[in-house]
């Protein structure tokens, strides 16, 4: 149960764990995670520490983006369960003291989605066509805009005419994207957003949440092949703060009205429900202006998963991002991995050793605990997981398809629970999973490390246990200071001292409260000491 101050909004020190619904544990056996999967493997995040929950999309959908593709967003994929499971997870979650926090998906539609088919079946200029971004036939797309998984952002409508429209789409062409100027989309995401609301969710994760409004007319990018598809972390970097597509003034209105919607169903901090933007922007300041008082309460930081292993790169990230969330009012929020990205371990292990990578990638996470905020946990991180090779005819990613790049199935693979050989307790009985294991993972699953003191499961239950004890109540002000290749971070009495050079340095004056790696002040690691 949390022991955060009931004084406070719960989400605002909160630790979220991010949980990919098809990954994460499979009650059924089909060799595809689940809803009833995840509600029995609960008490494993209860364990860990954590305050709330975070489910991928498990929406009804064709699944060609994973579940980022609904085609309905009242209703439960058979794939994952259905309504009576999603209550029956939420009803667990909330029994054992987790929030739980829930995709929406509002930037496109599935092809497959009741709209769309309406759109395709009435023809141009019709009614249904004014909910997504149809254009008039012509020999090439309306515009040079490329799309985020690779090839254009066009696709010509299949409806069986000599003069087919084209229709817009960030991502595959079976993710077509909504018009936001049309006010039944709005109208209509209100009532989605209070269909949950009513089932007891108790926040939204909002995808792609800078991408919902398009500059008028949709003019030409002047730099259309940026970002470039693959596996650099694309997905969330953004170098531009202009580019017609993203991060439009009105979608500031779009989330002011959303906000009134979470502020309508109660008053008290501790229940009050929440938002946290999936939004791609160029620089801190930008990040800011969605967690103004009137929109989001969270913005992921995408700042500090981009920042290079150096001390100086986390300083400017820490001192950019809380002077940034000060100047409106909000509070930071901290993210290393999710299902977008190469995870943090093999990142760090560039041009390094595996086992460098995982120490670096348990100071990052100990570094991010002592910071003020809320910290978002990516499943498997908390076992070491390092990013899988996954065989090109075992993936499904819908980027390697359109560009041939290696795409996300990398940090997507299920997770090992028990045993020594694939399935590893994924699910009952013997079937593999949609996305093979890897033969190693038998050393890093939860049942073998539950046993050893020294594993990155036992590490990360100290650190969680030291940031409920030592830091959720500490001040926001963080004094940061680098000598070299070390940072100091102090907050209050906290000190955080991260060694990210190759001598080992002695940690501050004062009791050590836990220490990401062995010995207090060695290379690689970070140490938290009261001083």
């Amino acid at each position: 149960m949390s022991s955060l101050d009931r004084s406070k909004p719960w989400w605002r020190d909160a630790v979220v764990h991010q949980v990919y619904v098809r990954s994460f544990a499979d009650g059924d056996g089909d060799g595809v995670g689940d809803l009833p999967g995840i509600t029995a493997r609960l008490p494993h995040l209860v364990d860990l520490g954590v305050d709330a929950v975070w489910l991928t999309p498990f929406y009804r959908s064709p699944q060609h983006d994973h579940g980022y593709d609904v085609a309905d967003y009242r209703d439960v994929d058979p794939l994952f369960g259905d309504l009576a499971a999603a209550e029956a997870l939420l009803a667990r979650a909330h029994e054992l003291g987790l929030r739980v926090i829930v995709d929406l998906v509002p930037n496109h539609t599935s092809s497959e989605h009741a709209w769309f088919r309406a759109a395709v079946a009435a023809g141009p200029g019709s009614p249904e066509r004014a909910r997504y971004h149809f254009r008039p036939w012509s020999e090439e797309p309306p515009n040079n805009w490329r799309s985020v998984f690779g090839g254009s952002a066009w696709t010509r409508v299949d409806d069986g005419s000599d003069a087919p429209e084209w229709y817009l789409h960030l991502f595959d062409s079976t993710q077509p994207d909504l018009d936001w100027a049309h006010p039944e989309v709005g109208d209509e995401f209100v009532d989605i957003l209070r269909f949950w609301l009513d089932r007891g969710v108790d926040g939204f994760r909002v995808d792609v949440a800078h991408g919902l409004v398009k500059a008028a007319g949709l003019p030409d990018h002047d730099d259309p092949d940026l970002p470039a598809p693959g596996r650099d972390d694309s997905m969330v970097a953004r170098d531009r703060a202009d580019e017609p597509m993203w991060d439009q003034p009105g979608v500031h209105e779009v989330y002011r009205r959303w906000h009134e919607v979470l502020a309508s169903y109660g008053d008290d901090p501790a229940e009050q429900r929440m938002m946290v933007a999936e939004a791609w922007t160029p620089d801190a300041e930008s990040m800011s202006r969605y967690v103004r008082p009137d929109e989001f309460q969270q913005a992921f930081n995408f700042a500090w998963l981009l920042a290079p292993w150096s001390a100086r790169a986390f300083a400017d990230v820490v001192t950019d991002t809380l002077s940034a969330v000060g100047r409106v009012g909000a509070s930071a929020t901290w993210v290393l991995s999710n299902h977008d990205v190469v995870r943090h371990r093999t990142r760090y292990a560039a041009g390094a050793t595996p086992e460098r990578g995982l120490a670096r990638a348990r100071a990052a996470t100990l570094t991010m605990l002592a910071l003020p905020g809320s910290a978002y946990l990516y499943q498997g991180e908390e076992l070491g997981l390092p990013e899988a090779d996954v065989a090109p005819e075992a993936r499904t990613d819908p980027s390697w398809f359109r560009t041939g790049e290696v795409g996300r199935d990398g940090c997507r693979v299920p997770l090992p629970w028990s045993g020594d050989a694939p399935p590893y307790g994924f699910g009952p009985g013997d079937a593999q999973p949609w996305l093979p294991q890897p033969e190693a993972w038998a050393a890093l699953s939860v049942e073998r490390q539950q046993a050893d003191e020294d594993s990155t499961l036992a590490f990360y239950r100290r650190a969680l246990a030291a940031r409920r004890a030592h830091a959720a109540d500490l001040p926001a002000e963080v004094a940061v200071a680098v000598d070299d290749d070390v940072l100091l971070l102090r907050r209050g009495d906290l000190v955080c001292q991260v060694n990210c050079g190759e001598t080992p340095v002695d940690p501050p004056a004062g009791e050590v409260l836990v220490c990401s790696g062995a010995t207090p002040g060695a290379p690689d690691s970070a140490t938290w000491v009261r001083a």
